[in-house]
């Protein structure tokens, strides 16, 4: 069954600016956090993935859209699910939505590329990994509905 994996934080006073507004550079704690839980949650915690599938997942792009300020406190609900693989990289999606308002505060998606531990090139995915994330693999619209969030409101 696809679905995505949720994890819920609350705003903490280090992630908020002096307009008591959560800052920009917090939401990647958040979206770091969300995306290792989904690794374990897939069997496969973060501290052995490297090793057992002898590769490194460097980061070549990162995306965010902010649509509702978050406030010391307040609690989110991050969605992370994989929105698309290619042949060596992986797209994570985040969602975060706001649980006092009931809407999405931010969405985000990353680019994992997978590549040689000695060259750093980009080499294909290996087949048990995306096999084991393929229970989180859907689109947007299938995640916001997990979510019951059709739209940004």
């Amino acid at each position: 069954m696809k679905r995505p994996f949720f994890v819920d934080e609350y705003v903490r006073w280090s992630d908020v600016d002096y307009a008591g507004i959560i800052f920009y550079g917090a939401y990647v704690g958040f979206f770091e956090i969300a995306e290792t839980e989904l690794f374990r949650d897939a069997g496969m915690p973060y501290g052995e993935v490297f090793d057992r599938f002898d590769m490194w997942l460097p980061r070549a792009h990162l995306t965010c859209d902010f649509s509702y300020p978050a406030r010391l406190d307040d609690q989110l609900r991050v969605a992370v699910y994989i929105s698309h693989f290619g042949r060596s990289s992986i797209r994570i999606h985040f969602d975060v939505v706001h649980r006092g308002a009931g809407v999405l505060a931010a969405s985000a998606h990353e680019v994992l590329v997978c590549t040689d531990r000695e060259t750093l090139r980009p080499r294909p995915i290996p087949p048990e990994f995306r096999e084991l994330l393929e229970p989180y693999h859907m689109t947007t619209e299938e995640a916001r509905q997990a979510l019951d969030i059709s739209e940004v409101k």
